[in-house]
């Protein structure tokens, strides 16, 4: 990075259009590199079609750290292995618990395997890049993951972390029980200021999806069905559908449908059905089911593209449109159309 420059940041939810752009004052200049880790975007991106474009250009450098070969990194001009979590160093978060915990490697990186963090050390002293950031070592890094000088981290070293494994910050098992959100007021408030001076409506509101038949009524003529993707039970997101025990207990790709939008389709319990809308189309086995809601389809996801019968996932129907607030994904707020598929799948029948 030249001195001063702020580096560019772009959504990972629009790399689909944001691969294709071409260079502008708006948008910078052209995407000409990628580098993925710890992510499958052609697989897990949403308006897949547009991300599997971006990543097919001939003029796009796109380099891969994996443990597996993955959507993304049949992609890849170079493919490096990474290490798996039991060959480094690293610090867990606490995620919907009160504990701080210690990641140490339990074995050698295996044959060439380096941590992202390694690669990016020596693509930084290639590069000539002289930060700080970039002489510090896994261990350095971990441990101003916390801060030690928060009251809830107060008796936290980042050595006796790694010796114990884990250490339960110093919180209350029921936090909020007396207020102390982390909001200006300290309470929980149902009138925001914050949202209020971001332009934002400051209390508890319904905000119609993007795509629904209250909001968008003209497109919902075309695609009457909203459309959820939820992890399938096997699966984790895109993580674990490489693993053939999971794979085969889960079988193939699903669409739950209820049984009035079933048999208003001509479709019955175990035939191919074709979901689809303007950017595109996948193919599950309908599961006819009152778990599923009349109006609502359920795309269980999300299976690796390559291990599909049409070599496609739910995220070929998903939207790259952004919330209102944070400006997050949308991937449950699609509209789509179901039909019986064609006897083969991958013979698709043209949009009606």
């Amino acid at each position: 990075l030249l001195a001063g420059r702020t580096p560019r940041t772009i959504n990972m939810t629009t790399i689909g259009d944001d691969l294709l752009k071409p260079a502008s004052p708006e948008f910078g200049p052209q995407v000409e590199a990628v580098i993925v880790y710890n992510a499958n975007p052609l697989a897990i991106a949403p308006d897949s079609a547009k991300v599997q474009q971006g990543f097919e250009r001939e003029d796009l450098f796109t380099v891969v750290l994996e443990q597996f070969q993955t959507d993304s990194a049949d992609y890849a001009d170079i493919l490096l292995p990474a290490t798996t979590q039991l060959e480094h160093v690293d610090a867990h978060l606490a995620y919907g618990h009160l504990y701080m915990m210690a990641n140490n490697a339990a074995i050698a990186p295996m044959g060439e395997a380096k941590p992202n963090s390694e690669i990016f050390r020596l693509l930084a002293a290639r590069m000539g890049l002289t930060d700080p950031c970039f002489l510090e070592s896994d261990d350095e890094l971990a441990a101003q993951a916390f801060d030690k000088t928060h009251t809830r981290a107060i008796h936290f070293d980042w050595e006796s972390l790694k010796q114990k494994g884990w250490q339960k910050l110093n919180m209350p098992d029921a936090p909020f029980a007396e207020g102390g959100f982390p909001t200006p007021s300290g309470k929980c408030e149902f009138y925001s200021a914050t949202m209020a001076k971001d332009g934002l409506d400051p209390l508890p509101a319904y905000i119609a999806p993007y795509e629904s038949v209250a909001s968008n009524p003209v497109l919902a003529k075309r695609y009457p069905l909203a459309m959820i993707s939820p992890p399938a039970r096997n699966f984790l997101n895109s993580t674990f559908v490489n693993v053939q025990s999971l794979r085969a207990t889960e079988g193939e790709p699903h669409l739950d449908i209820h049984p009035n939008d079933a048999a208003a389709r001509g479709i019955e319990h175990g035939d191919m059905a074709r979901i689809f809308n303007d950017r595109g189309s996948f193919v599950a086995k309908a599961r006819v089911t009152e778990k599923a809601r009349t109006g609502l389809v359920v795309g269980l996801s999300i299976w690796w593209k390559k291990l599909s019968k049409d070599g496609k996932n739910a995220n070929e129907v998903t939207s790259q449109r952004l919330t209102d607030m944070g400006r997050a994904p949308t991937f449950y707020d699609t509209l789509v159309q179901v039909e019986k598929a064609t006897p083969r799948p991958g013979h698709e029948k043209s949009l009606p």
